[in-house]
């Protein structure tokens, strides 16, 4: 089962992919945040382009575990997907993904400059992984 992670952000929208056995996330590409009917356009394409049977979409909550303005956001994309293409849509906490990416980034020896803009897409991998790995020990939904 192919699965696609969103990682929704003010200016850009990082965006993974599994592989068909839904097994590995690899970061795919970064959607530049036009609309919200646009955004949910664009990605609706990569999920028929790839053929996506289930969508993860990022919330950031707060230390508390609470909902904040991003995560507002983030699930409106998502109940958007789900309502307008009836897609599997899950939610996950992404806390701790941006800094990942970065480091993932630092390790391979990135500078900072070619670093900047391309995290999003290795955020959503982190992201996505995860939720790979959640599911791989305990198959039932995660919803913070």
């Amino acid at each position: 089962m192919r699965i696609l992670a969103i990682d929704p952000g003010e200016k850009r929208i990082g965006i993974a992919l599994s592989d068909p056995t839904g097994t590995i996330a690899s970061p795919l590409v970064i959607i530049q945040h036009k609309s919200f009917d646009e955004n949910i356009l664009t990605i609706h394409q990569l999920i028929n382009q790839y053929q996506v049977q289930r969508v993860v979409v990022g919330v950031a909550l707060d230390p508390e575990g609470e909902e904040t303005s991003s995560s507002r956001r983030a699930r409106k994309l998502g109940e958007g997907l789900k309502n307008r293409f009836s897609l599997d849509v899950r939610y996950l906490d992404e806390y701790g993904t941006t800094n990942e990416a970065i480091t993932s980034a630092f390790s391979a020896g990135k500078r900072r400059k070619d670093r900047r803009g391309h995290l999003d897409s290795v955020a959503a991998a982190i992201l996505l992984q995860r939720y790979i790995e959640m599911e791989m020990d305990n198959p039932t939904e995660h919803e913070p």
